[in-house]
Formats: structure tokens, sequence, C-alpha cells
């Protein structure tokens, strides 16, 4: 068979000027000679006899299904050998003109990411929540079975999350109360009232900065540090091999560092007051000509206890949100070390702005009932 004879090739039909007939190899290979050949078919032709082509191939049939769709013309119109219909079948399955996607100016997707972010906050909580009642309930059952209580876990953790964390909360509180303190009695100075600089201080460090201050501290160094500890040990697959053992590891893992915060968190916010109110005397001191003594005697004088109890009442509650959130994430982790830091992540920012939303209620609440 001659070259020519291969070529894509049609001829008009005598008889009937609107059918024509189609012949050589419509394949690949010839597509350029193959989109010529179609463009000189006239406009006359209606009925594309394609029995006579000798090899046709996926290209070959869908220029031939667009030559159809421009000339308005359907599949019917267009007759193939009986060996060919298979992939002609095929290929129009495939071939559907679909319709131009519209231009997306990042609306829809801003609002699909948002609906995805709130299910998952939604499931967060939902997951927070029953992390908590769990745990309750296992505290509870430890109380009527002390053998699973785990001292040693415990103290560790007590030092890990209390004694290693002093330092840092006393250098923030006292300079937050030197700030305070320096701020109030720019303002305070005005007016001649600088001496209110000590109730300014004290009221604000007992019933709010101490307690928050530390629980910030705790929640990005405690919380981080949880997540990733019980996390790895996820991705090592060590939490199975505490299940095979026979051991509990919300006994085991979660409790020891939920008691430790709960006992050291509101020493270490006594701390911080008092390392506040330090601050505050250190500024009346050698910046506002306020002895020590007097500083003192006028706290003494004017602040109500009532104070202390509202912040201090706040730690248990903190104490809760870090180690919960902390240990709930690190239990979440899937296995990978992208998964670890995706996780450690997420239990800052969750228990850092938890543990801010719950201290604006609470001085709301607290302001209301006028304590």
């Amino acid at each position: 068979m001659t070259d020519h004879a291969l070529r894509p090739q049609f001829q008009l039909d005598q008889a009937d000027p609107t059918r024509v007939r189609l012949a050589g190899q419509w394949t690949l290979n010839d597509a350029l000679q193959v989109a010529e050949r179609l463009r000189e078919i006239p406009d006359s032709a209606r009925v594309i006899d394609a029995t006579g082509i000798d090899r046709i191939d996926s290209a070959g049939v869908l220029q031939l299904l667009r030559f159809a769709s421009r000339r308005g013309l359907s599949l019917d119109d267009i007759d193939f050998r009986q060996d060919h219909r298979a992939l002609v079948c095929t290929i129009e399955d495939v071939a559907d003109d679909r319709p131009p996607r519209k231009r997306d100016y990042g609306f829809l997707a801003a609002l699909a990411r948002l609906g995805f972010r709130m299910e998952e906050n939604g499931k967060e909580v939902v997951a927070l929540l029953s992390f908590t009642g769990e745990n309750i309930v296992k505290l509870l059952r430890m109380v009527r079975e002390p053998r699973r209580f785990r001292m040693t876990a415990t103290v560790s953790h007590m030092e890990q999350v209390g004694l290693d964390a002093v330092p840092l909360v006393i250098l923030l509180s006292y300079l937050v109360g030197t700030v305070i303190a320096f701020l109030g009695s720019t303002v305070l100075r005005d007016f001649g009232a600088e001496i209110y600089v000590v109730e300014l201080v004290s009221i604000a460090f007992l019933r709010e900065f101490a307690v928050l201050l530390t629980a910030i501290v705790l929640a990005g160094r405690t919380a981080s540090a949880f997540t990733a500890q019980i996390g790895t040990m996820k991705s090592r697959e060590e939490i199975d091999a505490i299940r095979t053992l026979g051991l509990d590891p919300i006994d085991l893992l979660v409790i020891p560092r939920l008691l430790a915060l709960l006992l050291m968190l509101p020493l270490l916010t006594f701390i911080a007051m008092m390392a506040g109110l330090a601050g505050g005397v250190t500024v009346g001191a050698f910046d506002l000509g306020i002895p020590p003594q007097m500083y003192i005697s006028r706290m003494h004088e004017t602040i109500e206890i009532r104070h202390f109890l509202v912040g201090l009442s706040k730690a248990p509650i903190f104490a809760l949100v870090i180690g919960l959130i902390g240990c709930l994430e690190g239990l979440q982790v899937q296995g990978t070390a992208q998964s670890v830091g995706e996780r450690t992540t997420s239990s800052v920012v969750q228990t850092i702005s938890l543990v801010i939303v719950i201290d604006a209620l609470a001085a709301l609440w607290f302001m209301h009932m006028d304590w």
C-alpha cells in the first residue's frame, strides 16, 4: 500500500453530494493532515462514511466527533466500521462538552474554608467534652481503686510543670507589675493621685494578671510539652503497646499530668501575685516616692481578701483546660512527625484562646455579682 493511500483523505459521493467518504489512516501521527482534510470538507456534507478508514485511534475519533459537533451533526450521521465502534463509544463517553468553568473570585473558596473550619471546631469541642467526661469518670474510679494512682509520675510532672516554671513566672509577673505601675502613675500623676497606683497594681494582679499570665505561660510551655510527649508515643505505637499490656493510657499518661497541673497552677499563681506586687513596690519606691512600708501599709488597708480568692479560684479551671487540651491533642496524633507538629501548635493556640475567653467571661460574671 502506497504512502498516498495511507494518508487521510476524503471523497464526495457522486450520487449523493451530501455524503462524504473517508479513507486512509486517521491516527495521532497524521493529526495535522486529518485537521486539514476536515477543514476541506464542504459545508454541504451531512453524512460521513468512515467505513473506508483503514486505521483510526482515539485522536482520530476525537477529531471526527469535534468536527461533527461544529457542523451540527450527531453521532448517527457518522458511519464507522463495526470493529471501530467500541473505540468510538469509549471516546464518546469522555468527550462530552463540559460547561466553561466560572471565574472564581475567592469568595466561595473562602466560604468553604470557613465552613470546614467551623465543622472541625465543632468536632474539637465535642471531643474535648467527651474527653473531660472520661477523665472525670476515671478520676472517680481512682478514688475507689487507689492502686491506679501513679505517685512517681505525678511528682515528676509536678517538678516539670511547677518548679521548672517558677523563674519564668516570677520574671514575667515582676516586669508586668512594674509596667502597670508605670502606666498607672503616668495617668494618675496629672490628677495628683499617684498613691492609687497601690490599688491599681494590687487589684489587677490579685484578680486577673497573675492567674492569666501563669496560665498563658503554662499553655505555651506545658500544653505543648504534653502534646509532644504523648504524640511521640502515639507515633511510635507505644500507646498501643500500653493497651496491649492491659494498662489504661488515661490512668498512666493523662491523670498524673492533670493532677500535677491542678496542684501546681494555684501555687504558681500565688507566686505570680507576689512577684507582680513586688514590681509595684519597686516602682513606688524608686519612681513615685512611696516607701515600701507605706506601700504595704496602704495595700493592707485597702485591698480585700476577696480579690485574692477571685484570682485563685480561676487557677483550677485553667489547669483543667491546659491539661485536657494538651493530652487530647497528643492522643489525636496520626503517627507522623508532621502530625505531631500540627497538634502541638493546635494545643497551644486552643489553650491560650480558651484561657483568655474563660477569664473574660469570669471577669464579667464576678463584676455583675459584685465580688
